[in-house]
């Protein structure tokens, strides 16, 4: 058994082909991401993963379209998004297949 603390990951990502990481993989990617209230990510998109996010806690808006707790959002490749965290807020976030550099800023 391995042991690792989600503060040391780089912006919460803890599997994927990133280091430090728990596990390394390219087949996927996982995150725990923490925001503070007003904590914003400019438009993206990924050509080649699909990316997942839970809301676990809190309320954002992604494109305009508030969710909160319990949401499940599928950003399909090409797909546009950014992300406001409209009070504090946490994420799970999983990106299939796990692909380094695949974020294009719009």
């Amino acid at each position: 058994m391995e042991v690792y603390k989600q503060s040391n990951m780089i912006k919460g990502w803890f599997v994927g082909n990133i280091v430090p990481t728990a596990l390394t993989t390219t087949n996927c990617e996982v995150a725990y991401k923490e925001y503070k209230a007003g904590d914003y990510d400019s438009a993206h998109y990924h050509k080649i993963a699909t990316e997942v996010t839970l809301i676990a806690k809190g309320k954002v808006m992604m494109n305009g379209v508030i969710y909160s707790s319990g949401d499940v959002i599928t950003i399909n490749p090409y797909d546009i998004t950014d992300f406001r965290a409209l009070e504090d807020s946490s994420t799970v976030v999983v990106k299939v297949p796990g692909a380094n550099n695949d974020k294009y800023e719009v």
